[in-house]
């Protein structure tokens, strides 16, 4: 039942620098802790001639498009070709993959974000990880922190899988489609090629190649 979180079932890791970071992972949220880590370890072996070294832990590609209005804080690598806009809010232990759009007022946390994905309008994308050309509408959000403080549970069928996290947003598998002012609860996993309907409050597992409507509709695509 629980290989639908497996990594290689929701991401494609040739599309981001940080494939690695999944190795000895079970299951794909394994790898948020590892963020900071990866950072820490890879920034210095980084070609120097494609990345400029800006903090002690913050290497931004050359190539880059970074506004001078962004906040970039510790512990960050940018890739090429990224662009982050007009007030950005990188808090730290963020990589943004190549490609990718960061825009303006958006806010990162601990995340990853695989090559070409967008979060291009007031988000907050935290404890996450978002596949290749993913897409949050404008205001769609991770919600990353249960209101209990108690630790993060999926709920599969009538069974809850635990994650030993506390902090745990959203897993936001390759290509998909997430509609404008969104909420992604704690824990929300959504299978690649799959479609988020605007205004939903999303929960749980939501398959691959559907589309979420609201809570107990979803619809295979055609």
């Amino acid at each position: 039942m629980y290989e639908i979180f497996k990594t290689e079932n929701l991401f494609d890791l040739t599309k981001t620098i940080a494939g690695e970071i999944f190795n000895d992972c079970e299951y794909v949220w394994e790898a948020l802790p590892k963020i900071k880590e990866f950072i820490i370890k890879t920034g210095e072996r980084l070609p120097k001639d494609i990345y400029e070294k800006r903090g002690e832990h913050i290497w931004i590609a050359r190539s880059a498009k970074v506004a001078p209005t962004a906040y970039i804080g510790d512990y960050v690598i940018i890739c090429p070709n990224a662009e982050v806009r007009h007030c950005a809010f990188i808090r730290g232990s963020a990589i943004v993959g190549e490609n990718a759009v960061i825009g303006n007022s958006t806010e990162l946390k601990n995340c990853l974000i695989f090559n070409n994905a967008q979060v291009p309008h007031y988000n907050y994308v935290g404890d996450s990880i978002l596949g290749y050309k993913a897409h949050l509408g404008a205001g769609s959000i991770t919600s990353n922190l249960k209101s209990d403080k108690s630790l993060v549970t999926i709920p599969v069928g009538e069974e809850k899988l635990a994650t030993g996290l506390k902090k745990f947003g959203a897993i936001v598998g390759d290509n998909v489609e997430v509609g404008c002012n969104s909420v992604l609860n704690p824990g929300t996993v959504v299978g690649r090629n799959t479609n988020i309907y605007p205004l939903s409050m999303v929960r749980g597992y939501v398959p691959e190649n559907s589309i979420y409507k609201k809570k107990g509709e979803v619809a295979k695509k055609i």
